[in-house]
């Protein structure tokens, strides 16, 4: 089994982060979701996979973001893994605002 936990990092290009604040079209987030589950299956012999992405106020630390992938092989499970989260930032319907120390936010 692969994990990957992406968690809110303090530092995003050198400026301090506070918070992280996630907002999503739900259906397509669990359609496009879903999609990457079947992609990643006709890609690698997945036996068990589960991705959750967080939604609302974030702080340091917290976890915004899982996948994981069971496969035959520990080989297997990292690249599948690896290919479902960079899908997940690509086609998910999921938006980020930065909330900086310096007391602005951006959409990002």
């Amino acid at each position: 089994v692969a994990l990957f936990l992406g968690t809110v990092r303090e530092l995003t290009e050198e400026r301090q982060t506070l918070a992280l604040d996630y907002e999503a079209y739900p259906a397509m987030a669990e359609k496009k979701m879903a999609e990457i589950e079947g992609e990643t299956r006709e890609r690698w012999p997945v036996g068990e996979m589960a991705m959750v992405h967080r939604l609302g106020h974030l702080k340091l630390g917290d976890v915004s973001v899982a996948v994981a992938v069971s496969c035959p092989h520990r080989s297997q499970a990292f690249e599948a893994c690896r290919f479902a989260i960079d899908r997940v930032k690509e086609i998910v319907p999921i938006w980020k605002k930065e909330n900086w120390a310096d007391g602005s936010t951006e959409w990002v």
